[in-house]
């Protein structure tokens, strides 16, 4: 079939000629959704299923869209061409409270020309997207499938990812009214608008798309249709860019092991398994299979404990899969994880360390169907001992830790000063379920917040009877909110203080979401211990901060930065 060449369907139905900007009306659902249309434009995008088309010469009005998709995963399109098309009109949205996106549903097509007139894009500025949320998802919508550009000298917040996503910080040097900019460039919201939208892009050509680090700046224009996928807004650029890019290295902690404290590090271990799975035996083939030794993540991850780290007292782990990984059996054992990350932390630095867990009830914990995922400690038994009896899990039997992981609470004595801390390792119900800010109802809102303030609240009891008893205690791991959230205002409104607080507000962040630092990582302590200057928190940066290459898997061992707090007696 040539570029000219027409595509058509056994159809009796005469379809409804219509201009592209009638089709899209001035809301978020079509007027003319379920019936068959013909309509014109410029092709100016070309994705793997389909390609994006735009009236040529007509000005945008600022309310609504000049350019839809259309979905045709039978029919290629040329760039730059002027196309007629006819299709079904859909409105089309990925789950029931997803914002719909009109379409095309690719019926037959011919080419005008294969060289249409020239489409002029919209420019994104940091003056035009300066809206709340309401109102940015109003001019977003009218903007989907146009043409869109954004000018150079912009800055990376957000690392490169496997699927070619990159996101910026618009007038990069004048963001400091809407959050503040870290070291390496990074962008840290406003407590009050951590659910900001920040302008990205997507490369269709991997080969177009390379590998960068946050600060990495932007050194030629960006041009192509505005898309909406997985709950938010991209350009799709079929074109390679320009860039300078920003080198960062793993920052090495300033705290070590020393007689009379504890260093105690914590670390995401990302659904860490020593095993390949069968793909008989797991639920989903597609993502339930790796090779998390082969990958070279059981060596990653030895390095941070070793080299970042400073091989601290203890290792409070999160993500630990069973031995089996994602296989559905009856497996729940994880020694075989343990052992290896043992043995290779051993490897590098001569400590072996001695490892401890509350096994989960088969498939209890949610996470990855059969990775029977749970917390659990490493802790170097030159330096501290485990006390036995203190070994427990919290939660269950209660509703808001049904599916969920359990904390884990140990106790143990430093060898010098015979001294006691427990340890609290939680990780808490994710935000994963958490509404897009353009979703059609409750937009932004976090279902599982209320689950995570109940099970803040089971731990602070947990907290509040070790301090009653004259025990220091460090809650740890994952919380899955920030510092400003009812999550952690409920863990401090005892007697606990969270270290974070003790950082420079520009060193606060662990985790990146779609270009938003943010902490997620947290160390709560007795208020009067960190009162008496005996308590000491840094957060490790760079695993973060780093991108990796489009199309590959990922090598990086956790999605966090790496924790350690140093609590003196």
């Amino acid at each position: 079939m040539t570029s000219t060449d027409v595509l058509k369907k056994e159809s009796n139905i005469s379809p409804r000629n219509l201009s592209i900007r009638e089709l899209q009306g001035d809301g978020m659902l079509s007027a003319y959704s379920g019936q068959l249309v013909t309509t014109s434009g410029v092709v100016t995008g070309v994705l793997r299923r389909g390609f994006f088309i735009q009236m040529p010469n007509v000005e945008w009005d600022g309310v609504g869209s000049n350019a839809i998709y259309v979905y045709s995963p039978d029919w290629q399109a040329t760039k730059g061409a002027e196309v007629v098309v006819v299709g079904d009109c859909v409105d089309y949205r990925k789950d029931d409270n997803a914002k719909p996106v009109t379409q095309l549903h690719f019926d037959s097509a011919k080419v005008k020309q294969t060289d249409g007139p020239e489409i002029a894009p919209i420019f994104l500025t940091r003056e035009l997207l300066n809206k709340n949320y309401g109102d940015l998802a109003i001019l977003l919508n009218s903007l989907e499938g146009m043409l869109l550009a954004i000018e150079p000298d912009q800055t990376f917040v957000a690392p490169s990812n496997r699927y070619g996503d990159y996101v910026l910080a618009l007038d990069a040097d004048e963001m400091d009214d809407s959050g503040l900019r870290t070291h390496y460039g990074g962008f840290i919201p406003q407590a009050d608008d951590e659910l900001r939208w920040l302008p990205g892009f997507r490369v269709t050509n991997y080969n177009h798309a390379p590998r960068l680090n946050i600060g990495s700046k932007l050194k030629s224009r960006i041009v192509g249709p505005l898309n909406y996928r997985v709950g938010s807004y991209q350009i799709s650029v079929g074109e390679p860019f320009a860039v300078e890019e920003n080198f960062i290295s793993l920052e090495k902690s300033s705290l070590s092991p020393s007689a009379d404290s504890i260093t105690i590090m914590t670390l995401n271990c990302f659904n860490l398994d020593p095993h390949i799975e069968s793909e008989l035996k797991v639920s989903n083939p597609r993502q339930d299979i790796d090779d998390d030794w082969g990958d070279g993540r059981f060596h990653t991850l030895a390095q941070a404990v070793v080299l970042y780290a400073n091989t601290p007292d203890i290792v409070a782990l999160q993500e630990i899969q069973d031995s089996d990984g994602a296989e559905l059996t009856d497996v729940v054992d994880a020694s075989a994880t343990y052992d290896l990350l043992i043995q290779t932390i051993k490897e590098l630095s001569g400590v072996e360390y001695s490892w401890v867990d509350v096994p989960p009830e088969l498939n209890a914990d949610g996470g990855q169907p059969g990775g029977n995922i749970r917390n659990a400690y490493l802790y170097n038994p030159q330096r501290v001992s485990l006390v036995a009896e203190s070994v427990r899990s919290l939660g269950r039997g209660v509703e808001c830790f049904d599916d969920s992981r359990k904390p884990l609470v140990c106790e143990f004595l430093e060898r010098s000063s015979n001294k006691r801390l427990a340890v609290i390792n939680v990780h808490l119900a994710s935000k994963r379920h958490q509404e897009s800010i353009f979703a059609m109802s409750n937009p932004g809102v976090d279902a599982k917040l209320p689950v995570r303030v109940a099970q803040a609240e089971v731990v602070k009891k947990e907290a509040e009877t070790l301090y009653e008893k004259g025990v220091d205690y460090y809650i740890t791991g994952d919380f899955n909110d920030t510092e400003h959230s009812e999550t952690l205002k409920m863990l401090t409104s005892g007697s606990g203080a969270n270290l974070v607080l003790s950082l420079d507000p520009n060193q606060r962040y662990d985790y990146n979401h779609r270009g938003k630092l943010q902490v997620l990582m947290h160390g709560i302590v007795p208020e009067s211990l960190l009162a008496q200057g005996r308590a000491e928190y840094e957060i490790i940066h760079g695993n973060e901060l780093l991108g990796m290459t489009p199309s590959e898997d990922s090598d990086k061992p956790s999605d966090h930065a790496y924790v350690i707090a140093k609590i003196r007696f």
